[in-house]
């Protein structure tokens, strides 16, 4: 076969620097439209793109030719330029490090379109970290709740010897036995 064809659905989500709440209603849409143009432009699919003030869900039909991590720093520094240009936001304005990336079925499309455009009505129920764990374990993607109270944990358990970076914090965590792969500070 000499063509290759692909169909992924891919749900993106990230939070604003810190988890402010930066993100005004007056301007959502707009930021929203932008998103939807540069997916489009490196030749994905937008689905839906909705939010809260401090966190972003993106749900597309993955085009293969691109990194997802190149989509989502392109999607970041874009959006983060254009935020600023527009002067929507009166202070500092960045996307947090990091993402989720979740694939999906083509039978799950519909229910997670209506769940990102439910934003507002899950958000009174649950946290963008109680749902951002919830997605994490759906997935079972491996995490760390929280660096700093486990680091008290570990520095107990080493001699108190604390690790200089996160590299070695995770090699340390290895060592003793934890299968560390994603570290969330919350």
């Amino acid at each position: 076969m000499a063509n290759t064809y692909t169909k992924i659905d891919i749900q993106l989500v990230f939070a604003v620097k810190g988890r402010q709440s930066l993100i005004h209603k007056s301007w959502k849409e707009e930021l929203n439209k932008y998103i939807t143009g540069i997916v489009q432009t490196q030749g994905h699919k937008m689905l839906i793109v909705n939010g809260m003030p401090d966190h972003i869900h993106i749900f597309i039909g993955y085009n293969h030719n691109q990194l997802i991590s190149d989509l989502v720093e392109e999607i970041k520094t874009s959006s983060n330029k254009f935020i600023k240009t527009q002067g929507f936001c009166p202070q500092h304005f960045s996307w947090q490090n990091g993402y989720g990336a979740f694939s999906y079925g083509r039978s799950q499309r519909n229910t997670v379109i209506r769940y990102i455009e439910n934003q507002e009505e899950h958000h009174r129920k649950k946290t963008f970290k109680a749902e951002y764990i919830k997605l994490l374990e759906k997935f079972e993607v491996e995490y760390i709740l929280r660096a700093a109270k486990f680091c008290a944990w570990h520095k107990a358990q080493v001699g108190g010897v604390m690790p200089q970076s996160r590299k070695s914090h995770a090699h340390d965590l290895t060592a003793c036995g934890i299968n560390m792969t994603i570290c969330l500070i919350f």
